[in-house]
């Protein structure tokens, strides 16, 4: 009887410390350059199918070919984000152009969909760029796992890029712009479920990580503080 109740013991212990790092693994998955009609359709079905909420950075010109694929993604709780009005680099854009750009995408928006992210075209950040945000109260949202799904057309390939690098507090970055990254999203999605991570936007996994959002900063990640160093 003794000997049963040790083995009972040691299972218990063994599960418990995989069910509490499990609890701690999350993940933001972020899709710019959309909406893209039947590929967002698809990605959007896929990820209600598993219980998964993204960030998506959208484009105002796509926004305005799309308005009704706009309204599902806030409609299913998912965040949105700014990228832009035309997704032209931002690099020589005065401070009053990359303004505009945010005000003829925020007319666009869902009615109550107030975004916090900003993400300019490229990732890249210049004086104007984070000024602007600043002024506009919003925070530039980066990565920290690129997989250049964009670039690469093998959904093999960007799965094996994404789960060799990806690890907990880590921001993903992809496109809902091809079938090819769109099924390459949804087969992370289910790799990485089997290994105990969640799925959370990004301000979510900034909240989860009480990490408070300063307009102007630049966020790649939000690690847990025994994994920073």
């Amino acid at each position: 009887m003794r000997k049963v109740t040790a083995c009972i013991l040691l299972l218990w212990l063994a599960v418990i410390p995989a069910q509490a790092s499990s609890g701690r693994k999350y993940i933001a998955l972020t899709f710019d350059d959309g909406p893209s009609g039947r590929y967002t359709q698809t990605l959007l079905d896929g990820l209600k199918l598993r219980g998964v909420k993204a960030t998506f950075l959208l484009c105002g010109y796509r926004m305005e070919q799309y308005p009704q694929l706009t309204q599902r993604i806030f409609d299913e709780g998912h965040e949105i984000g700014y990228h832009g009005f035309s997704h032209d680099s931002m690099q020589r854009m005065s401070r009053r152009q990359i303004g505009q750009e945010l005000i003829d995408s925020r007319v666009l928006l869902p009615e109550g969909c107030d975004p916090v992210w900003f993400r300019p075209p490229g990732g890249v950040v210049t004086d104007g760029v984070r000024q602007v945000a600043q002024a506009r109260q919003l925070a530039l949202l980066s990565w920290s796992v690129d997989p250049m799904d964009w670039k690469i057309k093998s959904t093999a390939t960007i799965e094996q890029t994404v789960l060799k690098k990806v690890g907990d507090g880590d921001i993903i970055l992809l496109h809902d712009m091809s079938m090819t990254s769109v099924q390459a999203a949804l087969d992370i999605v289910d790799a990485l479920q089997e290994q105990g991570f969640r799925f959370v936007t990004a301000s979510e996994l900034a909240k989860l990580r009480e990490i408070a959002i300063k307009p102007g900063a630049v966020y790649k990640s939000f690690p847990a503080e025994d994994e920073i160093k």
